[in-house]
């Protein structure tokens, strides 16, 4: 079967059809996901800090997003596979956002790439999209400006609303496919799902974005503080956690390998 392709999520957004994305940073995770039926995975720079033990997105690189994007096209079948542009690797110049582009298509075979910010990268978005290249735009608490916001915080509220707003309408203009929303009052949400002809992907948005995303190690419970937004549907921490101290015991005890498990 055809992968999904960004006609299928601007389908989705006219019929009116809730829509799920989630990260994936390695081929054994992204074919488990393909099989759940996940539309979309995004090689997120959320890697770093869930994947990589860095304390946030901003110390990944291109070359280490190449390598996780290129297991996880490798590990799916049907999935629409994106790749995040890490900090460093866009704002500079068009120039620089396509030949970063140009890369995670050409070596990992993504399908897409997103970006975060509005006006300030839609020179970047334009060109992308001339050479080819289809864009998922990235709006309120972007990560990879955590400094300037002084850490993880709710974006849009007060007057800062319009100014989102405006920057998710630049997005469209400039031809993105799609937007995350993140960490934003879900009013504002609405209203900008509302606004726009093109999805909107939320996280920590509410309930009315035309998708959801979610970091895949929260939604398994092995995040061990999640954020709020997030729904941990398995507490696979626990349980990973109980079955290697199993195997720990049994090699241990000297029960492991048994003759079952051995060779003759």
């Amino acid at each position: 079967m055809a992968r999904y392709t960004v006609l299928d999520l601007a389908a989705w957004k006219k019929s009116g059809k809730p829509f799920a994305m989630l990260t994936a940073y390695d081929s054994t995770m992204a074919s488990v996901f393909d099989q759940a039926g996940v539309p979309i995975l995004l090689v997120g720079d959320s890697a770093g800090n869930n994947f990589l033990g860095h304390e946030n997105t901003i110390p990944v690189t291109l070359d280490e997003l190449i390598s996780l994007s290129r297991a996880v096209v490798k590990g799916s079948e049907r999935a629409l596979v994106i790749s995040d542009l890490p900090f460093g690797s866009y704002e500079a110049s068009t120039q620089l956002a396509l030949e970063s582009s140009i890369r995670l298509l050409k070596e990992a075979g993504a399908a897409g790439v997103k970006l975060e910010g509005g006006v300030r990268v839609c020179e970047q978005v334009r060109a992308l999209v001339n050479s080819g290249i289809p864009v998922m735009g990235h709006l309120g608490m972007t990560p990879q400006s955590v400094n300037a916001f002084g850490g993880f915080k709710v974006q849009g509220r007060d007057s800062k609303a319009d100014e989102i707003i405006k920057d998710a309408l630049a997005l469209q203009e400039a031809g993105a496919f799609a937007i995350v929303l993140e960490l934003i009052p879900a009013k504002l949400a609405k209203e900008i799902t509302e606004t726009l002809s093109i999805p909107t992907i939320g996280i920590g948005a509410g309930i009315n974005c035309d998708g959801q995303v979610l970091v895949w190690t929260d939604l398994m419970g092995l995040t061990p503080k999640p954020p709020r937004f997030s729904r941990a549907y398995l507490n696979l921490r626990q349980e990973m956690a109980e079955a290697v101290g199993r195997w720990v015991l049994d090699v241990e005890s000297g029960s492991f390998p048994s003759a079952k498990e051995s060779f003759d």
